[in-house]
């Protein structure tokens, strides 16, 4: 029945819970304003090929083990990048920095995959996508340096929002799929990328400048050796061994760069192999994943936002335990049971990342921002480079053991939420961190 109260009732809360995020978009200026803005120019390429990489890289005659290979020898050059990442950030300034390495850390790979052959071709991309390291240190310094901290998580989330909402693009890859078959319509979508990945960086450095804090390192930094700078991680190193809520947060890290590489890897291989569906299907399921985060981010996260950090990453941590319980007792093409997975792990990802991105934000010395992320991305990736070949290996034992681990991956991370909830209601430190 039609209740003009009602209906009112649910006016006002809509506009309540989605003034935040959307004050927030229209208010962004400066480098924020940059790097919000121009995200859909990577995110529509990527969510285009993204769910297809590994059963594009099998069509093309790669097995499970060279898939988990190539990802753990790319985690493996990540270590050296990411280390690097700090001294190149503070050099040649967050701007110019996250122009190059944009340009080489996804054009070009997206142009050799566009014209793989044979697994070297994938080798060498994985390789050359490793830069994303040194692009990534530079953006998130670009990003957050010059923000109001106030809006940091809503910033984050319209990241998150912007690649989400170009997700609903996903299916026409699937048609394309549908109409040219998978290797030729990968093949464009990469080419495509390539295009999409250069524009993306010239205009976000157009639409940008160099930071405050950028500024004063590059001056530092100017007559200093590489060596030099490097020299001084040590001291930055015991600093962050000193501050236990970094440490907590590093291991949050850590368990969802693990979990990543292995849904990001081996998700579309369970789908197609274990559960039977079909290729041209695969891209319901981003969309389905797209429109959950979406009404969570608008509708739900803006009271998640005001609360403290512990209960709902504890709670997401959880969620994603169960979402991943539901993927491998799914029955062979089981549409529900694989809709049910996805459902639930959406809504753990918008609750648990944009959180994350906060802490890792509020607990990390402003003054040594782009060293000190250098440094727990040499930590997350030296431990986590091996989980490509091990989730590999386990894959070709049985589809659903990558997806065990991540059981077990999540349930760890559920404690160390837990852990650092306590922790930070004892530190001055994690007052910045509850709103």
């Amino acid at each position: 029945l039609y209740n003009p109260a009602a209906r009112i009732t649910v006016y006002h809360l809509e506009s309540k819970l989605n003034h935040s995020l959307i004050a927030t978009l229209k208010s962004l200026r400066g480098n924020p304003r940059g790097c919000v803005y121009t995200e859909p120019l990577w995110g529509i390429p990527y969510n285009l090929y993204a769910p297809y990489i590994s059963i594009y890289m099998l069509a093309l005659g790669l097995t499970d083990k060279q898939i988990g290979l190539t990802v753990s020898v790319s985690w493996g050059f990540q270590i050296v990048l990411a280390l690097l990442s700090g001294v190149v950030t503070d050099k040649l300034g967050r701007r110019r920095t996250t122009l190059i390495f944009d340009i080489i850390a996804w054009t070009v790979p997206a142009i050799i995959s566009a014209i793989a052959q044979n697994f070297w071709y994938f080798l060498i991309a994985g390789i050359i996508n490793s830069v994303w390291r040194i692009t990534h240190n530079s953006w998130s310094c670009l990003l957050v340096e010059d923000a109001d901290k106030d809006q940091l998580v809503d910033i984050y989330s319209w990241i998150y929002i912007a690649n989400i909402l170009v997700g609903f693009i996903a299916p026409l890859a699937g048609m394309l799929i549908a109409a040219y078959s998978l290797i030729p319509t990968v093949r464009g979508l990469y080419v495509f990328a390539a295009v999409m990945f250069t524009v993306k960086a010239i205009v976000t450095y157009r639409m940008t400048e160099e930071t405050r804090q950028g500024v004063i390192r590059m001056s530092e930094t100017r007559h200093q050796s590489t060596f030099n700078v490097l020299s001084e991680y040590r001291g930055v190193f015991q600093a962050v061994l000193r501050t236990p809520q970094t440490l907590y947060t590093a291991g949050i890290m850590l368990i969802l760069s693990i979990s990543s590489v292995i849904s990001g890897s081996f998700w579309g291989i369970i789908a197609t192999e274990r559960l039977r569906i079909p290729a041209q299907n695969l891209a319901i399921f981003p969309f389905i994943k797209s429109a959950v985060m979406l009404f969570f981010f608008f509708f739900v996260m803006p009271r998640v936002s005001k609360m403290h950090f512990k209960l709902p990453l504890t709670i997401g941590f959880l969620g994603y335990v169960i979402s991943q319980l539901i993927l491998i007792t799914a029955p062979e093409q089981n549409y529900p049971f694989l809709v049910a997975s996805v459902f639930l792990e959406a809504l753990c990802f918008a609750a648990v990342y944009p959180l994350v991105d906060r802490m890792v934000v509020l607990t990390i010395d402003a003054r040594e921002r782009a060293r000190i992320q250098s440094i727990l991305a040499v930590g997350i990736i030296l431990v986590t480079s091996p989980f490509g070949w091990i989730a590999g290996t386990l894959s070709e034992i049985d589809k659903v053991l990558p997806f065990v681990l991540n059981i077990v991956l999540f349930a760890v991370g559920a404690v160390l939420a837990y852990l650092a909830g306590n922790l930070s209601k004892k530190m001055p430190v994690a007052e910045a961190m509850t709103p």
